[in-house]
């Protein structure tokens, strides 16, 4: 659930990131018809989805590695 929760994050933020940089100020995807975020937020946001899917993937690592026997 982690993984899929970031995978939404990450890319929210990078679209936020993305939009904000290259277009007139405003963000691309859902967020900024909500909030007013600053660039950095997203940039933020993005990292924070980056971090999610790798948790979830060392999870799963860890949870093959002990279901093995190993």
């Amino acid at each position: 659930m982690r993984g899929i929760i970031g995978i939404i994050v990450l890319i929210q933020g990078a679209l936020g990131a993305l939009g904000r940089t290259f277009t007139d100020s405003t963000g691309w995807g859902i967020l900024p018809h909500w909030y007013d975020l600053p660039t950095l937020g997203y940039v933020a946001m993005a990292a924070a989805g980056l971090a999610l899917i790798a948790w979830e993937e060392a999870d799963k690592k860890r949870r093959k590695r002990v279901g093995s026997g190993g």
